[in-house]
């Protein structure tokens, strides 16, 4: 192809001088390079040192891209202009360079090496966002891409999901889209945040695989998945690093000069000083036995990792790069504030599985999913309905409806979601009858003399409608919504929120039904069930009935087992291995209860101190506590209202 052309051939253009010719002729030869031409002998991370520019709006230090700044991208970048490499998988810490690395990629081939590309996100929603406030940004403020890819370009073909530009083109789509995943045949795959994807697109199957379909006629193609990993035995970004040549970040000792990939287990700090920590070298003298632990200073940890090299701990697999590194190895945070951050998020289970996540890039492994009952029975209290512990601040219920009976559990929560059982009933009687229901609309209008001097009533009830009596549940709660008493609904599956952000209307019926992610409080239940010390998140139980053996048996009535499905897709699935579940429902119920509930806590709980302290102070009134609902009766609308009108509501305590 010729690269010169006649300039009379553009007069349809208007005037024009030797300098705009020339301008011409220098684009076009650029095209022609472009389209027939090898790429430049430019690895990624030279090619971002030498153009990238970060925007303002995506960047705390916004202006010249440096790989120096943050250099153990370096490997990872490079590795993916490497012609010997297929596959890149970096499972990374959040907020490291994951997204950097995908934006490098991208401008790297718009710039030098055109061809089609795919930006896979968890779901199209973000798909869009990446896409307005990352990618454009890019294209805005780096003039190589902008020359290519601007809006103020007429060759310009942008919609927020489609980028085209000469030789190629970007497009972006959800992992939950399958549409978007059966169309257009690409040569580089760019997945980001893989565990965040749904185990199957539609009914398609695993996205993953789908993307990675569309790349099968592509000789140089390219498939990078990065992503912070989730739990172990189901994470996509692990299984996948595993099949790698497993590369792990190697920096020296300031003092010994031993090179060692950084581990928290080499972090310390003075008792109750986490903000002083510092990481330790694990070195060891193979002759004298003599330890280094030479503790590196901040400026020490990051002049470290400024020097150090990724090394392929399995060598013997090719063409598979993978990349693991966790926050210590970070420059944009100090190891104190990683240190404090563990600390505050140790007490709770499902704080402590993300900072693992987020922070460590490491996969949480579920413990407790099988809890044993007879160490839940040698751990039960004094405490009773007609006392309830102060540190109760407010009251749910969780209903499970069967046949010929419901069963039903009132549970007291405190800080930090600390909770009480506070007492547990089954009351027979057939759910077609009117009187079946008048039972349970008193055992949820039955109040709690609170040590403060205030009567505590139920402030929410989640109530199972996915039995045999859907439409007389409906028709309880219906009226009752006023009071928080919740028509649910549970669903299994992984991602599934324990209390959904809004309900889902029903318009035959006539009613708003709450949807349950039950696994997802299945599986906070069972850590807070490990929870060993009384504290955030442990679970109380009284030393009477009918808290024995077969209550805590359906209590832990469920254990979690990994599958694989007929798509190859590892998924965690509960299954029963006791015959009576229905204390585990009551419970599930009352999570969700107590996360539909917006209480400060912190203001209930002192609000409810304050009026302790003025019952103390004040002459004593004779107390006349209701029988239990479990020896066989119910508090009767007279005998609430012979109470003092003093209860504790939803916005706080009312005297």
């Amino acid at each position: 192809m010729n690269a010169d052309f006649n300039p009379a051939t553009l007069e349809v253009l208007g005037d024009f001088d030797a300098a705009h010719e020339e301008r011409l002729r220098a684009r076009v030869r650029e095209l022609i390079g472009q389209s027939f031409g090898p790429p430049p002998k430019f690895t990624v991370s030279e090619w971002a040192d030498d153009r990238r520019e970060l925007s303002s709006e995506a960047s705390s230090e916004p202006g010249k891209w440096s790989t120096s700044r943050v250099e153990p991208s370096r490997g990872v970048m490079d590795a993916c202009s490497d012609p010997e490499i297929e596959l890149v998988t970096a499972m990374i810490s959040a907020q490291s360079f994951k997204s950097e690395v995908i934006l490098n990629l991208a401008g790297f081939h718009v710039d030098l090496d055109p061809c089609p590309m795919l930006i896979l996100q968890p779901t199209l929603q973000m798909a869009e966002a990446f896409s307005k406030d990352r990618l454009s940004t890019m294209i805005r403020d780096t003039p190589v891409i902008a020359a290519k890819l601007g809006s103020h370009s007429r060759d310009s073909e942008d919609t927020i999901l489609h980028k085209k530009y000469p030789g190629g083109h970007i497009t972006l789509a959800g992992a939950n889209s399958p549409a978007s995943l059966a169309s257009r045949p690409i040569r580089i795959l760019l997945a980001d945040e893989v565990d965040r994807y749904e185990a199957s697109a539609g009914k398609e199957g695993d996205p993953v695989s789908l993307a990675v379909e569309r790349t099968t006629t592509f000789w140089n193609r390219k498939i990078i998945l990065v992503s912070t990993p989730t739990i172990k035995g189901a994470s996509r970004i692990e299984a996948s690093y595993l099949e790698s040549d497993q590369r792990r970040y190697f920096v020296p000792c300031p003092k010994c000069a031993h090179e060692q990939h950084l581990q928290w287990k080499q972090v310390r700090w003075p008792e109750g000083k986490p903000e002083e920590a510092r990481y330790h070298c694990e070195a060891t003298d193979a002759e004298t036995g003599e330890v280094c632990d030479y503790a590196w200073s901040e400026a020490e940890r990051l002049e470290a990792v400024q020097r150090g090299r990724w090394i392929a701990t399995r060598p013997e697999v090719k063409g598979h790069a993978g990349f693991h590194l966790n926050r210590i190895a970070s420059p944009w945070q100090a190891l104190g504030v990683m240190a404090r951050d563990f600390v505050l998020a140790k007490p709770h289970p499902e704080r402590l599985k993300t900072w693992v996540n987020t922070r460590l890039a490491e996969t949480w492994e579920e413990k407790g999913e099988r809890a044993d009952g007879g160490s839940l029975l040698g751990r039960r209290e004094d405490y009773t309905t007609t006392a309830i512990p102060s540190g109760v601040g407010t009251i749910v219920c969780g209903v499970d409806i069967q046949d010929d009976r419901f069963e039903v559990e009132w549970i007291g929560w405190g800080s930090d979601d600390e909770s009480w059982s506070l007492d547990y009933a089954v009351r027979y009687g057939d759910p077609n009858n009117p009187s079946f229901w008048e039972q349970l609309d008193h055992a949820l209008l039955r109040e709690f003399p609170h040590p403060a001097g205030i009567d505590m009533r139920v402030e929410a009830a989640c109530i199972d409608s996915g039995g045999h009596f859907t439409q007389q549940v409906y028709d309880f709660a219906r009226p009752r919504l006023g009071r928080k008493v919740y028509a649910i609904k549970g669903i299994g599956g992984p991602g599934k929120p324990i209390w959904p952000p809004k309900g889902t209307k029903n318009a035959a019926k006539k009613i708003t039904v709450f949807v349950l992610g039950v696994d997802q409080a299945k599986d906070l239940h069972y850590k807070r069930l490990g929870v060993k010390e009384p504290g955030p998140g442990y679970c109380h139980f009284p030393n009477r009935e009918p808290y024995e053996k077969p209550y805590f048996d359906g209590l832990t009535a469920e254990k979690a087992i990994l599958k694989v499905d007929r798509r190859g897709f590892t998924q965690k699935e509960w299954i029963k291995d006791r015959v009576r579940n229905e204390p585990l429902d009551c419970r599930v119920y009352g999570i969700a209860a107590r996360l539909s509930l917006g209480i400060d806590m912190s203001r209930r709980l002192s609000a409810l101190r304050q009026a302790a302290e003025v019952n103390r102070n004040a002459a004593p009134r004779p107390t006349a506590a209701g029988p239990s609902l479990r020896e066989g009766a119910v508090l009767a609308p007279a005998a609430a209202a012979a109470r003092p009108r003093r209860r504790v509501r939803s916005s706080g305590v009312q005297l």
